[in-house]
């Protein structure tokens, strides 16, 4: 299989955004963990496996193709936030972020007219509008039930069943 340098380039670029939001699960699900929200905690570090598997996607992807995956060096990320609901607008807005992301991907694959390319990403498509449903179904959460202490222990208990109910999630 051919891919072209910019491709291989835009793909280890990638490979790092997705180190970068692993660890940052990581680290949102410690704040969480050192703050009592035990359910949070839990639902952050599984996110962070996830990023981690969609890191090694693009990683076997290259090196199956016969190219170099960069591993990276990655940046300490937030540590700590000022409520949990700000914990998911971070995880909301990561996960836009890595959307534009990948149809950044998707328009070099369509515009090389490289097609085995366009054809891997379109899991991660898929998964990112699965990834922002799951986080906004979690702030509609803070909405419905408010931010008293309350609403916010409902949330966090919550977290442990939400992912069963948003479309059958995560299918790899």
């Amino acid at each position: 299989m051919q891919i072209s340098q910019e491709m291989i380039k835009a793909i280890n670029e990638q490979i790092s955004h997705e180190a970068s939001s692993a660890n940052a699960y990581i680290a949102i699900g410690s704040w969480c963990e050192r703050t009592g929200y035990d359910g949070s905690a839990s639902f952050f570090l599984e996110q962070a496996a996830e990023e981690k598997e969609h890191m090694l996607k693009f990683i076997h992807y290259l090196n199956n193709a016969g190219y170099e995956a960069i591993i990276p060096a990655i940046e300490k990320p937030p540590g700590s936030f000022e409520s949990l609901e700000a914990s998911f607008r971070f995880g909301l807005d990561s996960e836009r972020k890595v959307t534009k992301e990948i149809y950044e991907l998707v328009d070099i694959a369509a515009k090389e007219k490289d097609y085995s390319t366009y054809t891997f990403l379109q899991w991660f498509v898929t998964e990112q509008t699965e990834e922002e449903t799951l986080f906004q179904t979690i702030l509609q959460k803070f909405e419905l039930l408010g931010r008293d202490k309350l609403a916010i222990y409902q949330v966090d208990q919550s977290l442990s069943s939400i992912r069963s109910k948003v479309g059958g999630m995560q299918q790899n």
